[in-house]
């Protein structure tokens, strides 16, 4: 795994002094970080992912419980509760750790015929409950956990659900391609709603339109500015920098990233799609010879398409490919095509928890947790002022 990028520019740097956040009692000085993005971010976001399984004293400030919360936080306020499901509670620990709270106690188990069983061991009346899941495969496991979790919360009279799903499953089923297609996301929208949900906080969602499936409140924040922030620590210059999007579906997300990064050019890898999880590469669009391609997608499934498009971008004179993506579902043979040498690094986020033997030299999983942290303290305190440039990427 590369530790940083070369070719440090003097005079066009992709680097610019941040701006600290001043207006906010929740972070103090100490907390603050220079930022290297041309809108800098505001939150210590974009950094390496550590699993949270114990109480290390060890670990990074930015982690540590009541870091940013400490004289902020009433531990005896119960308005505010958080709990997790089992598809990803280290993502939960660490969501409950920057904000300074204990996650909310609660029983999950599955009986011998495989149905779910879920109570809450304490009491919710008159709350505000964020329960996190992520619908990662196993999809249906954990579609159906959240919506009991939801059932649950809702019978024991809480005030307001909100559903926070750092990975929303059955998003790519968000239209009709052929003719007698189910739109699986509406019905999964549906669903969550019918079951008690209050409000749904999403990260990243493969598409802006599954935001209108839902009936209630969607608060939508994206994951690629935690990449961006990461990138920007490693110094890229902004001559050697092309980005590039895997298929012309992520033009807009590609565009947007690449404006981020000093209005870096952009590249299109032209793709014609066989069957479903199958992916052919046919053209380049746009000039990669010398470069530093940065290949951005919100998702790798089987990595058919990003391993294609990286094998063209070589062909074509790619001095090195990265690949950044927020949600890795890493479906064989996902794993074998990524670390086959085609990129010098792989870039993702924590949404889904990464098995321990998927891991590979190349592979960088960096956190999301303070930015959901810090979006369900403003959904919390109906407040959204300021936060604005972090939690989108200005998607047209």
């Amino acid at each position: 795994m590369a530790s940083s990028l070369l070719g440090l520019c003097s005079s066009n740097s992709l680097l610019s002094s941040a701006t600290l956040l001043n207006s906010h009692p929740r972070f103090p000085l100490r907390h603050r970080f220079r930022c290297n993005v041309v809108e800098p971010l505001k939150f210590d976001n974009g950094k390496p992912y550590f699993p949270l399984l114990t109480t290390d004293p060890a670990l990074p400030t930015f982690l540590s419980r009541n870091s940013h919360f400490q004289s902020d936080v009433n531990k005896n306020d119960t308005r505010l509760r958080i709990f997790s499901g089992t598809a990803n509670p280290a993502l939960s620990q660490e969501i409950a750790r920057y904000m300074g709270l204990e996650l909310g106690k609660i029983k999950i188990k599955r009986f011998a015929d495989g149905e779910i069983y879920v109570q809450l061991q304490e009491s919710v009346r008159g709350c505000d409950v964020y329960l996190v899941q992520p619908t990662c495969p196993p999809a249906n496991e954990n579609l159906m956990e959240l919506l009991i979790m939801i059932d649950a919360c809702r019978r024991a009279s809480a005030k307001n659900i909100t559903a926070v799903i750092p990975y929303f499953g059955y998003a790519r089923a968000d239209r009709k391609t052929q003719g007698r297609e189910s739109i699986a996301a509406k019905l999964v929208a549906n669903l969550i709603t019918e079951a008690g949900a209050n409000r749904v906080l999403a990260c990243d969602l493969h598409s802006g339109q599954s935001m209108g499936y839902f009936d209630i409140p969607v608060d939508h924040v994206y994951g690629l500015p935690v990449i961006l922030d990461y990138l920007a620590s490693k110094t890229i210059c902004s001559d050697d920098l092309v980005v590039v999007s895997p298929d012309v579906g992520g033009v807009a997300r590609a565009r947007a990233f690449a404006k981020k990064l000093s209005d870096a050019p952009l590249a299109i890898v032209d793709k014609r799609r066989h069957g479903h999880n199958v992916a052919e590469v046919m053209n380049l669009i746009g000039d990669v010879k010398g470069k530093v391609a940065v290949m951005v997608d919100d998702m790798i499934d089987t990595a058919g398409t990003i391993a294609k498009g990286a094998a063209l971008l070589h062909q074509e004179g790619a001095r090195e490919v990265y690949a950044c993506t927020t949600h890795a579902v890493f479906s064989p043979p996902a794993i074998e095509r990524l670390s086959s040498g085609l990129f010098q690094e792989v870039i993702i986020t924590n949404t889904i928890p990464v098995l321990e033997q998927n891991y590979f030299p190349q592979l960088t999983v960096l956190s999301v947790a303070n930015l959901l942290g810090e979006t369900i303290w403003r959904v919390h305190d109906d407040c959204s002022g300021g936060f604005e440039p972090y939690s989108t990427l200005g998607i047209d």
